[in-house]
């Protein structure tokens, strides 16, 4: 029973798990941290019971005992599949947002990793399904190598920290096209808007918020989010490098000023989410540059 309930049970949970935890920011996770722990909870429930059966010297559940139980794995497997397409979804939308340059710190959101793995958790249903209905041996053989193989896969590609440098994002601004404008009219929305964004992000110190997005900076424009793009590519050169830029200069700053601090600590204080995100916007910098 346990081998069979195994899978159904908690294979849908810790991918969405890994879904939600790896592929967005800190600040997008905490917002479902809470429903994850509700999954969690509901994952514990329903295999404390058959672990505990196969467990102990006398069983605790009869014939009957066991119908009923797998009953209840099969509620559980379904709310699960939910659970999993809400984060396939979140991840869909995500990776969408990154396509728009919303991201200013690279660390954000590992785009070309998370356009490789948001499908992940259909990817073996055609098995899993099968073995647990038909109750088949073969089909269990089968799918406890292939997810056995598959999640060692996915492990030693979200570890290993020397592994993230080739997950991470491009920052590359897409073309906007806003509303057709004479020449002239246009350029004075640019100009406007580009003292707007100067505001907010250089003088109000927004490029300190490591999570500062496009979003962010267009709530504080009078335009909106079309001509704030189109400002940044055509005023600033894109939103990651102006945004990075502005935290370069104030690591530089930081470090002349507080010599006794960690190149970790002020890479923190400076608007980067690690030394290693500074590191590589800085080398990505000095390739423009060349």
């Amino acid at each position: 029973m346990l081998e069979k309930c195994y899978f159904p049970a908690t294979y849908y949970f810790y991918c969405a798990v890994l879904l939600l935890c790896y592929a967005g920011t800190v600040m997008q996770w905490s917002r479902w941290k809470n429903v994850s722990w509700i999954a969690a909870i509901m994952v514990i429930v329903t295999m404390i019971v058959p672990v505990l059966n196969a467990w102990l010297p006398t069983p605790i559940l009869n014939g009957e005992g066991v119908r009923l139980w797998h009953y209840a794995v099969v509620v559980e497997s379904i709310v699960m599949v939910g659970y999993s397409l809400f984060a396939m979804w979140q991840v869909r939308r995500w990776i969408d947002e990154a396509r728009d340059a919303n991201y200013s710190n690279p660390d954000d959101f590992p785009v070309d990793y998370a356009n490789r793995v948001w499908i992940f958790p259909i990817i073996l249903t055609p098995l899993i399904w099968p073995a647990y209905i038909f109750d088949s041996p073969r089909l269990m053989a089968i799918q406890n190598v292939l997810l056995a193989v598959s999640n060692i896969w996915l492990l030693l590609t979200v570890m290993p920290v020397w592994r993230r440098k080739a997950l991470l994002a491009n920052a590359d601004m897409e073309k906007y096209s806003p509303q057709p404008q004479s020449d002239t009219i246009l350029d004075e929305m640019l100009d406007q808007t580009a003292v707007e964004i100067d505001a907010y992000v250089r003088e109000q110190e927004a490029y300190l918020d490591s999570h500062l997005t496009l979003d962010d900076v267009a709530a504080h424009t009078q335009h909106g989010r079309t001509y704030a793009s189109l400002t940044f590519q055509r005023r600033f050169g894109s939103f990651a490098s102006y945004v990075n830029g502005l935290r370069l200069a104030h690591y530089e700053r930081y470090c002349a000023d507080h010599p006794d601090e960690t190149k970790e600590s002020a890479a923190l204080a400076s608007g980067f989410s690690s030394y290693n995100a500074y590191y590589r916007t800085r080398h990505k910098a000095k390739k423009k540059k060349c």
